[in-house]
């Protein structure tokens, strides 16, 4: 018995030394590059000149207002009903939920590809049981030979001297950070599609309301003008006009009716759900959404942070580690396999004296000739790393541009506005005049008909230019990184209500 207890432990004391060893030596040397951030090939801030007239300002050094990913979309987007709307969609978006799904799938691989770095332990317990004929016996009787054996071991062990396992394990690392980053992207774009749709459907009503309002009013007068035709105060021409004018305002009536109908259908489809008409907008609000304080002021460095910019790092960081195992297949890679137990020929005898059985088996692979294929796989991940940085960098600047863009319509919007108001009020005034002289037979209806087309124009685009101005509220929100918070992580009173 005291030698079968000595067996076991020298057993398991080499079977520790061999682990321990294995460990020390795992990992000696990574081959992967030192990874170094890309410069972002973008001016370090969003000062724009046309024709020698500044129209978005150069940045003053740090901004000290809140900064867009900072500010939750429930704070920026101030309407209750919009609110729940977006709160309905991350909760039922199936986009969304495929991009949840496929972090789920990218953390399950890295756990894979991680386990390959350790050894796999496992236990085995077998019993085996034949019969001889006499007639192949060497003993010319009939012969019955049993064997029990239990085994622990370790199957097909990579020492990883020069870091191949490792840097496979973290390239699956930073493909699962590149999903996360990923569904951070889905997300915030969600939240800004959710929000102009919602937009776009109040535009769309209001412009709907517009028409028919306008047909109801053309159709009045239209019929005022045909009894007078009838007793013969107003011309064939003016008439046939007017109904020209009355049709093509029920033409626009049916349009509208019908683009309704669609931007309902697409925001069902970005909520992922049924929605309550009370939900649902009637006409644009006057403040949906907050503006970000002087976002001018903040250097371009912000869109670092941007996920689809980090996704976009990540997936470099991943071909850096994959250049590291790529160079390690040129290099020996040595596998271990052993196990340890007891076997016996009854059951009983397993732990008897002298039952102990293991096997050690080392292998070691060196390439010799493999044509060029190594030397090939190394040179593809170099070549990838390269198309990432140049990715990397086109992110970035894919970026700088959105934000650029959304900054030059924003410096001039206020004027656009400004003046089509003006425009608007002064075709109403063009128009009520036009109809007065055209009542008081001074002028023919001609006059009064181009009047109420530039009026009812003017009115179609003030209604237009405002669903441009608060769309660029929320393009200008998403493009510096924000609706991914729902609450502000910064206090309110750093940013500043629209005027």
């Amino acid at each position: 018995m005291k030698a079968l207890t000595d067996n076991k432990t020298l057993f398991l004391q080499r079977s520790v030394l061999a682990l321990t060893l294995a460990a020390a030596l795992a990992g000696c040397a990574n081959l992967a590059p030192d990874y170094k951030q890309v410069a972002a090939p973008v001016p370090g801030d969003w000062s724009q000149q046309v024709d020698g007239k500044q129209i978005v300002a150069a940045a003053g050094g740090k901004s000290a207002q809140a900064e867009a990913d900072s500010i939750g979309w429930r704070q920026f987007f101030l309407d209750e009903r919009l609110q729940q709307v977006i709160a309905a969609s991350l909760a039922n978006n199936r986009d969304l939920r495929v991009a949840a799904l496929n972090i789920e799938k990218a953390r399950a691989q890295y756990r894979i590809t991680d386990a390959d770095r350790y050894p796999a332990i496992s236990a085995t317990g077998s019993s085996t049981a034949s019969r001889t004929p006499a007639e192949l016996s060497s003993s010319g009787r009939a012969t019955v030979s049993r064997q029990q054996s239990v085994t622990v071991g370790i199957s097909a062990y990579e020492l990883d001297f020069f870091g191949r396992l490792k840097n496979l394990s973290d390239a699956a690392l930073e493909t699962y950070q590149y999903n996360v980053e990923t569904r951070r992207s889905t997300h915030i774009s969600l939240v800004a599609e959710v929000a102009t749709a919602w937009l776009t459907l109040a535009s769309d009503r209001e412009l709907l309301k517009l028409a028919e309002d306008t047909y109801a009013s053309q159709s009045r007068t239209f019929e005022l003008s045909r009894r007078s035709h009838d007793i013969g105060t107003v011309s064939g021409v003016d008439l046939a006009s007017q109904e020209a004018t009355v049709e093509s305002a029920r033409a626009d009536v049916a349009r509208y009716t019908s683009q309704v109908a669609q931007d309902v259908n697409a925001l069902r489809l970005l909520v992922g759900a049924d929605l309550d008409e009370k939900l649902l907008p009637q006409g644009l609000p006057q403040t949906s959404a907050v503006l970000l304080a002087t976002p001018a002021g903040l250097p371009s460095e912000v869109l670092l942070r941007r996920p689809d910019v980090l996704a976009a790092e990540h997936t470099l960081k991943s071909a850096n580690a994959d250049i590291g195992a790529a160079r390690a297949a040129f290099f020996p890679s040595i596998t271990l396999t052993a196990n340890g137990g007891t076997a016996s020929r009854t059951l009983g005898g397993l732990f008897n004296a002298g039952s102990g059985s293991w096997t050690f088996s080392p292998s070691i692979n060196l390439p010799i000739f493999n044509a060029g294929s190594l030397r090939a796989s190394l040179d593809s991940a170099r070549i990838t790393a390269d198309i990432d940085v140049a990715n990397y960098e086109k992110a970035i600047q894919t970026a700088f541009r959105e934000v650029a863009d959304a900054l030059a319509v924003r410096a001039t919007l206020d004027q656009r506005l400004d003046a089509q108001g003006k425009s608007t009020a002064a075709s109403e005034k063009s128009f009520r005049l036009s109809e007065a002289r055209y009542k008081n037979g001074i002028d023919s209806y001609l006059s009064t008909l181009v009047a109420q087309r530039t009026l009812y124009s003017a009115q179609q685009t003030l209604i237009s230019l405002r669903l441009t101005e608060q769309s660029n509220r929320i393009t200008l929100y998403k493009v510096l990184g924000g609706g991914w918070n729902e609450q502000t992580q910064q206090p309110v009173a750093q940013v500043k209500p629209a005027s």
